[in-house]
């Protein structure tokens, strides 16, 4: 059954087959929420189902529309993702292609600026500007479709307008041609114009939960089904992200980082926490945000743990025990500040700010923070600090 492709999210599922059933099909829908829950997996689902040639709620998966739609090669199939100016079409036949593949991988140009590279980012803005989407978007949607009973159109990331394209777009929005259907997704109604939103059916993905995630790694990337549990508490409810856990190498190293960044700064061994320190800034900017990512996770754990015992439901299910012993042995340290603090350092780390220099500061805040000191803002301006010291 096509809606098998699609993970959990059986609201949405169901409110889309019954308005197929219904003959109530809108021509515009807004699919939102977090990244990696299954928009786009929706999407195609739903223009598979519409473009079927058998008909139904449903795309039967064996005719030639259902075959096409499932390749990314239907002409009445336009399935679009924020980009550079200068991006080649090549790049995005590719891309396509492999959201064909896994419609839940990261493919497009926003979350992974090279396909050889995940962790290498771009100065190059990916967005949709007013040519392109008078071009691409206006011009084709405005034609009849070529086989299929509609000519669907997936706008995915539709945050990313800017107020030219966003105000050339709205007016197709508003009129139309007969038999188009648009579909936009967006992890970011609130940066949509009001008067887009109001012309679309929104339907809300939700999270995935962690059954489902780790069901889905087993069945679909032979992920071991402990891994596969660990991982899917990591993931936040997004398969996405899953997906990239279970493919980065390097996870289990990096975990144990964050175990010996912790222990060095409670134990203050100065020289072991400056080669860490040192180790972890090498990595790169965009490791030692994951790296921190990861700190993040392990204070929530303890967080959890701290107020629901041993039936904690752990994103690290695997070091239960170091979360236990930890909670046991420092009962009076500030989670939340810990969190406070970790959560500044990645935004510190995104702006830029020296690597080592935050790392350092860090350390020296979630130290104190463990023996029960409330945890101190890492950045300080100066201005703030010259009337603090007079006061």
């Amino acid at each position: 059954m096509s809606w098998n492709n699609v993970i959990d999210q059986r609201r949405v599922v169901e409110a889309l087959r019954g308005a197929i059933a219904a003959g109530r099909v809108a021509h515009a829908y807004l699919f939102r929420g977090p990244d990696g829950v299954g928009k786009r997996a929706v999407a195609i689902e739903f223009a598979k189902a519409l473009l079927c040639e058998r008909g139904g709620d449903e795309g039967c998966g064996a005719c030639r529309a259902c075959s096409r739609v499932e390749r990314m090669l239907h002409p009445d199939l336009r399935f679009f993702f924020a980009q550079p100016k200068d991006t080649d079409a090549s790049a995005v036949a590719e891309r396509l292609q492999l959201l064909a593949r896994n419609p839940y991988a990261a493919v497009d140009f926003l979350r992974r600026p090279s396909l050889g590279d995940p962790t290498k980012s771009s100065n190059k803005q990916a967005i949709y500007d007013v040519d392109r989407v008078r071009e691409e978007i206006i011009r084709t949607t405005s034609l009849t479709p070529v086989e299929g009973r509609y000519k669907v159109t997936v706008i995915t990331d539709a945050e990313l307008f800017n107020a030219a394209s966003a105000n050339a777009f709205l007016k197709t929005l508003e009129e139309p041609a007969p038999r188009s259907v648009f579909i936009l997704t967006t992890s970011r109604p609130d940066l949509l114009l009001p008067t887009i939103l109001s012309r679309c059916q929104s339907l809300r993905f939700e999270p995935l939960p962690p059954e489902a995630l780790a069901a889905a790694l087993v069945e679909r990337e032979g992920v071991d089904p402990d891994a596969a549990e660990t991982l899917a508490r990591m993931a936040d409810g997004s398969y996405m992200e899953a997906l990239d856990l279970a493919r980065n190498d390097d996870l289990m190293g990096l975990r144990m980082m964050v175990l010996d960044f912790m222990r060095m700064s409670y134990a203050r061994n100065i020289e072991r926490l400056a080669d860490l320190v040192d180790q972890t800034a090498r990595l790169g900017r965009d490791q030692v945000k994951n790296v921190l990512e990861l700190m993040l996770r392990w204070v929530r754990d303890l967080i959890l743990h701290r107020s629901l015992g041993g039936d904690a439901p752990l994103v690290n299910v695997d070091q239960k025990d170091a979360v236990a012993k930890f909670s046991e042995n420092l009962p009076d340290a500030d989670l939340e500040g810990m969190v406070g603090v970790i959560e500044e350092a990645i935004h510190l780390i995104e702006r830029n700010a020296h690597v080592n220099l935050t790392l350092t500061v860090l350390s020296q805040r979630i130290g104190r923070a463990m023996r029960g000191r409330l945890a101190e803002p890492l950045y300080v301006p100066l201005a703030d600090e010259e009337l603090r010291r007079t006061a």
